[in-house]
C-alpha cells in the first residue's frame, strides 16, 4: 500500500507524490496572534505535527512552514483595548503560543514566518496582480477581483459563504466591485501601523500574507497546505486566486488537507456560546497537554470531535496506564518488531489512521508473544510519530502501582460515577489501608504512595 491523503481539491483519497521526490515543502495557516490559544488550535496543529511526524517516518525530507499573522484587524483592535501598541500584543501571544505548543509536543515546525517580516515580498505580489489586472484601488485600499479569475471556488466548490466559514475576515467596503472581492492591501488609518508602497502607504490584507510568505519559501507551487476546514472558504479560495492569478502556474497546491472542527459539549466552540476554552486554561487546571494529544488522536484528524470533561479524564486515565506498561518492561531496548511495524506504517498510509495506530498501539502491550525488550523498542519506534514522549516519562509517572490498587481505584470511579458515595468512600479507606491515597483531579484519580 502507498501513503494516501484525502484531497480536498479533489475530493478523493490520493496517492501521495511530491513534486520533487522525497522533498516536500508542506504550509500550514498559522495563528492570529491576539488572544491565548484555544482547543481547536490544539487539535488542528497536534494533527498536523504528526501528519509532519509521520512523512518523516516514511523517509521524506519534509520543510515545515507556518505563518505567524502579526498585523491585523483583531490585533490592532485588541491593542487599543488594552492601550498597547500591537507589536507589544502580537509579541506576548505569539511567545504564549510558541509555549503551548511546545508543552503539546508540536515541535516538528521548521520556520514561524512573522507577516511583518515580509511585507516587501506582499509589496510585490501586490504589484504584481495590479500589473496583471486583477486588482483594483479604492480610497481603502487594493482589492482583488474574484470575478477576473475564473476558477474561483474550485477548492470550496462554491463561492457563497455558508455558517461554519471564517466571516470575521470578509473585507466589508462600499467601493468592492463585487462582494466577493478581497483585499490585498488595506489603506492607511490613523493611529495603526503602516508600511510605505507604491500604490499607497498601508498594511497587508490577510490572504496575501500566507502566499507571500509560501512564494519566499517555496516558490509559486508547492505540496502540501493545511488547515482547519473553516479556512477553506473564502481564506484558501483566495490564496490560490491570488497566487495563481499572479504566477500564472496551476494548481499553487498539490494536496489540501483539512482537519475537522472540535466542538465543546457537541456546541461549536465561541465566545458567543460561551464555551470558549483556551489550552492555557486547560493546562492550568492540570490537564495534562500530553493526556490532549492522546485524546486528539484517538480520532482521525478530518473527523468533527466533542470535548467534554469526561473524555479527556478518559484520555488521561488510558495514557497513565500505557506509560505504566511501558515502565513495567523494564530495561534494556530491543529491536522493533517487523510484523507491528508494517501494521502501524499500513494504518498510517491510509490518510493517517491515527485511532487504528493507537489501538494497534494496545495490542502490542497486551501481546505476550513479543519480549519486554523489542517491546519497548516498539513503541518508542511508534513514538516517533505519535509524540506521546514515552521516553520522557515524568518520575511520578514510574511509581509502580500494584494491580490491585489500580483495579480498586477504578471501581471507586465506577461507583462514583453513579453518585454511590458511600461505596466510594470505603474503597478509599481500602485504598488507604494498603498504604497508598487517591486524590481526585480535572484528570482523573491521582495513585501515590503514603
Amino acid at each position: 500500500m502507498s501513503l494516501k491523503f484525502y484531497n480536498t481539491l479533489t475530493r478523493e483519497k490520493e496517492n501521495f507524490v511530491p513534486i520533487n521526490k522525497k522533498k516536500v515543502n508542506f504550509f500550514v495557516c498559522g495563528p492570529t496572534v491576539y488572544d491565548y490559544p484555544h482547543l481547536g488550535h490544539g487539535k488542528t496543529y497536534t494533527q498536523f505535527d504528526v501528519l509532519v511526524r509521520a512523512l518523516r517516518y516514511f523517509g521524506y525530507e519534509v520543510f515545515y512552514l507556518q505563518n505567524i499573522t502579526d498585523i491585523d484587524d483583531k490585533i490592532i483592535n485588541r491593542a487599543k483595548e488594552q492601550n498597547i501598541s500591537p507589536k507589544e500584543l502580537s509579541e506576548k501571544f505569539e511567545k504564549i503560543y510558541l509555549e503551548d505548543m511546545t508543552s503539546l509536543g508540536n515541535t516538528s515546525i521548521n520556520k514561524y514566518a512573522r507577516a511583518t517580516d515580509y511585507v516587501p515580498q506582499i509589496i510585490k505580489q501586490v504589484e504584481t496582480l495590479i500589473e496583471k489586472g486583477y486588482a483594483y484601488k479604492t480610497s481603502d485600499g487594493i482589492y482583488f477581483e474574484t470575478i477576473k479569475f475564473k476558477n474561483y471556488g474550485k477548492l470550496s466548490g462554491r463561492t457563497e459563504l455558508k455558517e461554519d466559514d471564517a466571516v470575521s475576515r470578509i473585507d466589508e467596503s462600499k467601493e468592492k466591485k463585487g462582494w466577493n472581492d478581497f483585499c490585498l492591501w488595506k489603506a492607511k488609518k490613523e493611529g495603526e501601523p503602516s508600511w510605505d508602497a507604491p500604490f499607497g502607504k498601508g498594511r497587508p490584507g490577510w490572504h496575501i500574507e500566507d502566499t507571500a510568505i509560501t512564494e519566499t519559501f517555496f516558490g509559486p507551487q508547492y505540496d502540501v497546505h493545511g488547515g482547519a476546514r473553516d479556512l477553506i472558504f473564502p481564506h484558501h479560495e483566495c490564496e490560490i486566486a491570488q497566487m495563481e492569478s499572479a504566477s500564472g502556474h496551476s494548481p499553487l497546491v498539490k494536496y489540501w488537507l483539512h482537519t475537522g472542527f472540535l466542538n465543546i459539549d457537541s456546541k461549536r466552540m465561541g465566545k458567543s456560546n460561551g464555551n470558549f476554552k483556551t489550552l492555557r486554561g486547560m493546562i492550568e487546571s492540570g490537564i495534562s497537554p500530553m493526556a490532549f494529544r492522546f485524546w486528539v488522536l484517538m480520532a482521525h484528524y478530518r473527523s468533527p470531535m466533542n470535548w467534554n470533561q469526561e473524555a479527556l479524564e478518559g484520555a488521561y486515565i488510558a495514557l497513565k496506564r500505557l506509560y505504566k506498561l511501558y515502565i513495567d518492561l523494564g530495561e534494556p531496548i530491543g529491536k522493533p518488531n517487523i510484523v507491528y511495524q508494517k501494521r502501524f506504517k499500513t494504518f498510517l498510509e491510509d490518510d493517517l489512521d491515527t485511532p487504528r495506530a493507537l489501538s494497534l498501539l494496545w495490542d502490542l502491550v497486551k501481546d505476550l508473544n513479543i519480549s519486554p525488550s523489542d517491546k519497548k523498542a516498539t513503541i518508542l519506534d511508534f513514538d516517533k510519530v505519535l509524540g506521546l514522549d514515552f521516553e520522557n516519562i515524568k518520575e511520578e509517572e514510574k511509581i509502580n502501582i500494584p494491580e490491585e490498587i489500580i483495579k480498586l481505584a477504578k471501581e471507586r470511579e465506577d461507583v462514583r460515577k453513579n453518585k454511590d458515595f458511600k461505596k466510594s468512600d470505603e474503597i478509599r479507606d481500602k485504598i488507604n489501608s494498603l498504604g497508598y491515597e487517591i486524590k481526585d483531579s480535572s484528570e482523573g484519580p491521582q495513585i501515590s504512595k503514603i
